[in-house]
């Protein structure tokens, strides 16, 4: 299984950070993307970081899971980025994994495919006009839709789509190297 998680100017540093770590650590390769023609690219809070690749040195179609992080400005960078919306489009109408975390959903929902489906995004990116079912929570799967509600629930969000791509050893040994406690159960060291 093969992630790219595409960045622009603006987004979410911990979504977009977290969410690599994470995927890293479960042994997931994942591809931060650039969608311009620069690797380097300025979060939301200023930070400048180097991208893996640029959208001219990868094929979307190519991956298993497109991820997109949120941000207000780096959302709308993505949503006006033509390429980016046809490649979403074409990746989720073929079955496979589309995932959007806070501002990000609503990109989703601009291309239809949010309608019918259970979803969360940051409450104000949340609207009746994409057709689905907006929920409460941390982190939403519904299908081949995952969508995480904002920088808070980053580890939950990241944690749907590992648990979709690997098994509950991985899980295990992923919340013990973060002590991570999910439903505050006693982490054990695995075996």
């Amino acid at each position: 299984m093969r992630c790219a998680i595409f960045l622009a100017k603006g987004f979410e540093d911990c979504e977009g950070l977290i969410t690599i770590d994470m995927l890293r650590r479960a042994g997931i390769p994942v591809d931060s993307v650039s969608i311009t023609d620069d690797l380097i690219v300025e979060t939301s809070h200023g930070v400048r970081l180097f991208a893996d690749k640029t959208w001219k040195e990868i094929d979307p179609s190519e991956y298993d899971v497109l991820i997109l992080p949120g941000g207000k400005a780096g959302t709308m960078n993505l949503d006006a980025f033509e390429s980016l919306r046809n490649a979403l489009k074409a990746h989720f109408e073929s079955g496979k994994l589309t995932c959007a975390i806070c501002a990000a959903p609503s990109v989703l929902g601009h291309l239809g495919i949010l309608n019918g489906k259970h979803y969360t995004s940051f409450p104000d990116f949340a609207s009746d006009a994409y057709g689905g079912i907006y929920e409460k929570e941390l982190a939403v799967e519904d299908g081949n839709v995952i969508t995480g509600r904002g920088m808070g629930a980053t580890i939950e969000f990241a944690r749907l789509i590992i648990r979709r791509l690997t098994d509950d050893a991985v899980m295990r040994k992923l919340e013990y190297g973060m002590q991570y406690e999910h439903s505050f159960r006693t982490l054990e060291k695995p075996e």
